[in-house]
């Protein structure tokens, strides 16, 4: 990467250090290039990085909420006030009028039909306190915004121009909800705010332990009144900009870390979006993809269909899912990887990129076969439980491709080149791959 890139990927490793020392205490539970970090904290930073949607659970009070805000008042340059009062809340009387817009009475008396818009929709960082508390009916009204930014109310509609998503949720208990299939498989990743340990609580509230830092009343008065002037949403973008680009420097003046503006986050964006994948990147993925929707006897994973009994491919993670992994998971596949390869100067996304990130990514959109759940809900482990069998079936997946890594990329390049013309028989191997890849040529179906 050029200078400007590794400027700007500095200074978000700055964010993230300034976060971790001083604002959001965590042991940390990932290691890369020599690097250790913190998963929530990590994940979370590149969640706002490249609009994506993260889901924190946890258990209460462990910051599942504060880590999301500051990484939005400090990548965004807003202030901890405006972010708190656009922020939707979870429980059984939400409305829609509270959440997305209402209409403005006075205008409406007048037989005008104007939305006001919530401060939700209108700014691009989005946090919904634990949505788990939504019962399921209401949780659709948020479906369409969530996963294009689009908003619609009466006759009326916003699209954000750029937003990223963070949603919390505490463990089951009497007053939550499931979360809905379609509405989980919206988010990227999944992640788990853990305790820090006695030593690092301990320092929750010292002197050198203070948001104060990421306030400011002045100025958040001065966002609301733009706010509350129902400006178009371009000018108003424009506006609040403006204002983000003042706390940006008193940010800076105060911390020695100074957050993004919107064209830095779009061209650091652009220069995400230019990284490349190695070929293990590529080999590996199709592994994973292969295993998570293959099915011998009935073609794909289907939700509502069994395995059958002594299937060959038993020892395969397909025959311990219950679903098909829908096509979003590619979509955050790539981003992840990128977002991570550049936030560490890789110049590509390879494997050891996509090793990390997948298993924040599967956790929440596998459905897990009972007995699969029995065999590994004892084990010792750091971890939720879905992230925990989601790492280790990373770890089963990844040691198959080791041991056939050469022959599945020559199966690969040898699939190419059949599609090109050229007269070639497919590899064949013992891999639910190498079974689709003769089914995308167009072979005899060999299920038997």
């Amino acid at each position: 990467m050029g200078n400007s890139d590794n400027d700007l990927g500095q200074r978000v490793l700055d964010i993230y250090d300034y976060i971790q020392d001083n604002l959001y205490f965590n042991r940390p539970d990932l290691q890369i290039n020599g690097r250790e970090f913190n998963s929530t904290l990590l994940f979370g930073l590149l969640t706002a990085l490249c609009q994506g949607k993260e889901l924190i659970i946890g258990e209460p009070g462990l910051g599942k909420t504060t880590s999301a805000e500051y990484i939005c008042s400090l990548l965004y340059g807003f202030p901890l006030g405006v972010i708190w009062a656009s922020e939707v809340s979870g429980h059984p009387e939400q409305t829609e009028e509270k959440v997305i817009g209402r209409p403005d009475l006075g205008r409406l008396n007048q037989g005008e039909e104007v939305v006001v818009w919530s401060y939700f929709v209108l700014l691009p960082v989005k946090i919904v306190d634990e949505i788990n508390r939504l019962p399921e009916t209401k949780q659709s009204m948020i479906l369409d915004g969530v996963d294009r930014g689009n908003w619609e109310y009466l006759n009326d509609a916003i699209i954000n121009d750029e937003y990223c998503l963070f949603a919390t949720a505490n463990y089951q208990d009497r007053g939550t909800n499931t979360i809905i299939a379609p509405l989980v498989d919206r988010f990227d990743v999944m992640v788990e705010s853990k305790h820090p340990g006695p030593n690092l609580a301990y320092l929750i509230g010292s002197d050198g332990a203070s948001d104060g830092h990421l306030r400011d009343e002045a100025l958040e008065a001065r966002f609301h009144s733009v706010l509350s002037k129902r400006l178009p949403y371009g000018r108003l973008s424009e506006e609040l900009e403006s204002l983000c680009s003042q706390f940006s420097q008193a940010v800076e003046g105060r911390t020695g870390v100074r957050p993004l503006s919107k064209g830095e986050r779009a061209e650091l964006r652009v220069q995400m979006g230019k990284i490349p994948f190695d070929l293990d990147f590529n080999a590996f993925f199709r592994v994973v993809l292969s295993e998570l929707s293959f099915c011998r006897k009935y073609g794909q994973k289907r939700s509502h269909e069994d395995c059958e009994q002594g299937c060959h491919f038993t020892n395969y993670l397909c025959h311990s899912i219950r679903n098909c992994v829908s096509n979003r998971l590619p979509l955050s596949v790539r981003k992840f990887s990128q977002a991570l390869a550049w936030l560490l100067g890789a110049q590509e996304a390879g494997l050891e990129h996509l090793r990390l990130i997948l298993p924040f990514i599967l956790a929440h959109r596998i459905q897990w076969k009972e007995d699969a759940v029995v065999k590994k809900e004892k084990e010792a482990r750091t971890d939720p439980l879905d992230v925990h069998m989601a790492k280790e079936a990373v770890r089963e997946m990844h040691r198959r491709f080791m041991e056939q890594g050469d022959q599945i990329k020559n199966a690969l390049a040898v699939a190419c080149r059949i599609a090109d013309g050229e007269p070639m028989e497919p590899i064949e191997g013992d891999h639910p791959l190498y079974w689709e890849i003769r089914r995308d040529l167009g072979e005899p179906d060999i299920r038997g």
